[in-house]
């Protein structure tokens, strides 16, 4: 176990910097606004090789490394707002890669339905299929010769039988809506239909011999289907339909044998279960289930077989469906390396035998190992911020606290750690918000804020994800209503805990988050000191008219978890609730936020100074959702911890 410990060095001893300057008692910026060096990483099909997309601002890149001495052999970067929502090896000398739109550093980058590829030296690089084929908007090294098709497609899988090939889940972005596999040839793009299936927006999944064998879809009522067939060319089964059993199933995998299929199946109440579906008799079994949160799964290494799941609730933790097997032994092996943090195998060869792993924590953003099975030697490769040092940053602690109707609510409270009794508290909303969720891990910007002098509590309101489908469904058409209670409730609870002064508390937050800190100044006007919001959301009727996303289904979901009368959403509105906010607002956006666009703010801004609110506002003509900008991130940084330190008291960010 000698290379573990040596592990643990390496980890502890990532180059530190003075995060606080003792004699001015401000805070250093850099540490936290910078970017992560590596997005992420995968080890070639053989070992020879890491790739590794690299974030380049409001793009990313990606670099093929020689493993043995790190040389760069084959790179390219996307121009700008194009970014590698993820990627795959086809073989030794083969990548492809499907991309993803992006308008803002808070922005989830969207798919483009667009598969990319190109050889492990950078040449021969060419999108494969996609609406721009032909359009040239890629890159200017990057060849055409594919036919140009308005349509999306997905990686499913690699097949095992022919290096050059992989499958693809392929739907048109209009007409017919019916999704089909196509095996594809990643060298020239050229498609054949293997297999439909009977529902729209489907996604698939396959055996261990590559056999596409589960779909799960839904049609414009949004209501879940399941299909599953024995065989390719065997008829598709519908196996679980939402309006009728009540639940949705996703499907996760099959067992080696390809004779038991693992769901991750939906409750009546609480998380989600992961179940066994035996084939032969369609008995379904309860495999693994946690009290609090859902499971995330877990694969044998080089291979899509389920063989366990990652909880990550008050602190992460994995278990397995068979706790003796070898993979198992292997990971608690690697527990007991790297005590209280967070584990996954990020990639590894096709073997198994070398293996990426991603170790991280609360405190510590995050390194790569190797392993390798065999000799158990685990090597640091990469870390992602060098200048974080884990012993500087502030513990994440659980907890668990009950809404004014019973809910149970679950979050975390980040301290300073020089923090006794009592101080100033910044509540925290997350984004989206459903499917959304906070979870045990290390967050820049709340190590930003714990750094500066403040408690930072943040709470999965109901609407929030990762804690079962009751839970989310408890937050539709709640926004500014239940869901905004349990931040009330949240921030009461942390006064009566002694966790905070009641006069030293203020709300923030992006994008949903923003509109929560907004609507929290309005409805609570004498519970916060200051309220702030970043790119957020403050007018429902406007987002729901300018809701750019294409299909029935998504005013179905408007409807259905926005809300549709009119009355309730001016209601909930916050800038139509400006003269209720007596407290001082910071508002930002940017120019080209296409996701919360800047009239949102505009409009925020407008209301406040009607009603005679103090109000500061920054906007970015160039950025989107969220900062993307190294400059423009410090300039927004320095004002957000300027602001705060005027109404809490807090340190301020060096010059």
């Amino acid at each position: 176990m000698s290379m573990f410990r040596k592990g643990l060095v390496g980890l502890w001893a990532l180059a530190a910097c003075c995060l606080l300057s003792v004699a001015h008692a401000q805070v250093v910026l850099d540490p936290f606004v910078e970017e992560d060096a590596i997005q992420d990483i995968k080890i070639s099909p053989t070992g020879t090789h890491f790739a590794a997309v690299l974030p380049q601002g409001e793009s990313s890149a990606i670099a093929v490394m020689r493993r043995s001495d790190r040389a760069v052999v084959g790179s390219m970067k996307l121009p700008r707002n194009n970014h590698i929502a993820d990627f795959w090896w086809v073989n030794e000398e083969r990548l492809v890669l499907a991309l993803a739109e992006q308008f803002g550093s808070r922005d989830t980058p969207a798919l483009t339905g667009e598969i990319l590829g190109m050889n492990l030296d950078g040449s021969r690089q060419q999108l494969l299929v996609g609406y721009r084929v032909r359009s040239g908007q890629i890159g200017s090294n990057i060849r055409t010769g594919a036919k140009e098709e308005f349509v999306h497609a997905r990686f499913i899988d690699r097949l095992r039988d022919d290096p050059r090939a992989l499958l693809v889940a392929v739907s048109p972005f209009n007409g017919d809506p019916q999704t089909r596999v196509d095996r594809m040839d990643a060298y020239s793009g050229r498609r054949t239909t293997i297999a439909t299936v009977p529902v729209t927006r489907a996604r698939f999944v396959t055996d261990s011999a590559g056999e596409v064998r589960m779909a799960v879809g839904a049609r414009a009522d949004n209501l879940s289907q399941l299909y599953y067939r024995q065989a390719r060319g065997s008829e598709w089964t519908l196996i679980n339909h939402q309006g009728t059993s009540g639940r949705i199933e996703h499907p996760l995998g099959f067992s080696e044998d390809g004779q038991t299929a693992y769901l991750q199946t939906t409750q009546p109440t609480g998380p989600d279960a992961i179940v066994a579906y035996d084939v032969a008799s369609g008995a379904r079994r309860e495999l693994l289930r946690d009290a609090v949160v859902d499971p995330e799964i877990i694969y044998r290494p080089g291979t899509t077989v389920p063989i366990g799941a990652l909880f990550t609730g008050a602190k992460p933790r994995i278990a397995f469906f068979d706790e003796a097997s070898a993979d198992a032994r292997t990971f608690r092996m690697l527990e007991q390396a790297f005590p209280g943090h967070t584990l996954r195998v990020a990639s590894s060869t096709w073997d198994a035998a070398t293996k990426m792993v991603a170790v991280s924590s609360d405190v510590d953003p995050g390194s790569f190992y190797t392993f390798e099975t065999a000799t158990k030697d685990a090597s640091f490769t990469f870390g992602l911020r060098e200048k974080i040092d884990p012993r500087r940053m502030a513990p994440m602690q659980s907890v668990t606290l009950q809404a004014r109707d019973g809910l149970t609510l679950h979050g975390y409270l980040t301290r300073p750690p020089a923090a006794s009794g009592p101080g100033p508290l910044i509540v925290l909303p997350h984004g989206g918000p459903f499917g959304i969720h906070d979870e045990w891990a290390f967050d820049p910007e709340v190590q930003l804020l714990a750094a500066a002098g403040y408690s930072v509590l943040q709470v999965n309101f109901r609407g929030s994800g990762h804690h079962g489908r009751a839970f989310q469904e408890a937050g539709a058409r709640q926004w500014g209503l239940a869901m905004q209670d349990d931040l009330t409730d949240a921030t009461r609870w942390a006064i009566e805990q002694g966790h905070a002064d009641a006069q030293r508390i203020c709300i923030y937050g992006g994008s949903y988050g923003a509109y929560a800190a907004l609507m929290g100044a309005a409805r609570e006007p004498a519970l916060y000191r200051c309220a702030v919001g970043y790119v957020g959301v403050y007018d429902l009727q406007l987002m729901r008219s300018e809701d750019r996303r294409a299909g029935r289904w998504v005013g179905n979901w408007m409807n259905e978890w926005v809300g549709t009368d009119a009355a309730q959403l001016a209601h909930t509105s916050p800038n139509l609730q400006a003269d209720r906010i007596r407290i001082p607002v910071f508002l930002a956006a940017g120019g080209r936020d296409e996701i919360a666009p800047v009239e949102h703010t505009r409009r925020m801004e407008r209301a406040l100074k009607a009603a005679g609110t103090p109000v500061e506002a920054l906007y970015v003509s160039t950025e989107g959702h969220g900062f993307y900008n190294p400059d423009n991130r410090r300039t927004y940084y320095t004002k957000l911890l300027d602001f705060f330190a005027t109404h809490l008291g807090g340190q301020r960010a060096t010059q």
